[in-house]
């Protein structure tokens, strides 16, 4: 099947540098994606995107290049509840790679098995309406409950506005709660102000909760942008990200994104998002804990 990419829609960086941080041995890449290729896992029909190509071959060569070890794929929503290409790519990594599924409340419970043995560990709920049409809250508990029993986690994608509407139904959840990219703060206000305020809060009073300190190209408003060998990139998010990652330095995680779904600005070289990392865990002790302890004990921890 052929599919036509969206209009203006920006592929991923072909040639990106060799990062000039070296990150810590056993280091998880633990937020990208693979899309399709569409020829071999259609994209879903309620699709609000249609994407380029992004192979398993081409995430793991990434991963090489930028000197990680494992990779967390993220169901991306072009493929809906469709997990056969995130699935696919997890059978095909030798174990370095864990996975993050879509399910439906459809979903049997010999699915769910299937989905751990391949090395799904968590489910991916995303309240970003631009992406994704609305799922009842029922039905998102009763997948929850279901996933609880087998260690899994929930992943939750939400934007900065939305989380006192939604603080009810993310508190009720039974699993651990890892945020997609510290719930979209608008870094043109204070990190001290009362929205990013919430969100400590959010983390502070519920020890389960968890954050990726993810995608400042997406968060950026001032940049600079992470191209042609910029070393202090997106330095408008930094001061969000690190104090997350200092005040909860046992439950952060970062990721690429890769291939960097839906920008409309810039595609970022990956090799500078990866020099960006010191800039919000500047010591080797926190380094160590969002790139390898933290990732490890949440997706591989048999090996911890």
């Amino acid at each position: 099947m052929q599919f036509e990419k969206t209009p203006g829609w920006l592929d991923w960086h072909a040639g990106p540098s060799k990062p000039r941080f070296q990150l810590p041995a056993g280091a998880v890449d633990a937020h990208c994606h693979v899309f399709g290729p569409g020829a071999e896992f259609p994209y879903a029909p309620e699709r609000k995107y249609t994407p380029c190509d992004a192979s398993k071959a081409q995430l793991f060569a990434l991963r090489d290049h930028l000197g990680f070890a494992r990779n967390v794929i993220v169901q991306a929503t072009c493929h809906g509840a469709d997990n056969r290409a995130m699935v696919d790519a997890c059978k095909a990594s030798n174990g370095k790679a864990r996975g993050v599924a879509t399910v439906r409340r459809s979903i049997s419970d010999q699915e769910l098995q299937d989905l751990h043995a391949a090395g799904v560990r968590g489910v991916r709920f995303n309240f970003v309406k631009r992406l994704v049409d609305f799922t009842p809250r029922d039905e998102l508990l009763e997948i929850a409950a279901r996933i609880a029993p087998l260690g899994w986690h929930v992943v939750i994608y939400f934007e900065a506005a939305d989380l006192p509407e939604l603080w009810d139904f993310f508190t009720a959840l039974p699993t651990p709660v890892v945020v997609d990219h510290m719930g979209r703060p608008d870094v043109a206000k204070p990190v001290d102000g009362p929205e990013f305020e919430l969100f400590v809060k959010f983390m502070r009073d519920h020890p389960n909760v968890w954050s990726k300190v993810s995608c400042p190209e997406r968060l950026s408003l001032t940049g600079p942008k992470a191209l042609d060998g910029e070393q202090d990139a997106y330095r408008d998010v930094v001061p969000f990200a690190r104090r997350i990652v200092e005040s909860f330095p046992e439950r952060v995680l970062w990721g690429t994104d890769w291939p960097h779904p839906n920008l409309k600005d810039h595609m970022p070289d990956d090799g500078l998002l990866v020099d960006f990392i010191p800039h919000i865990a500047p010591t080797a002790e926190l380094q160590k804990k969002l790139l390898v302890d933290n990732p490890m004990r949440l997706y591989w921890p048999e090996e911890c």
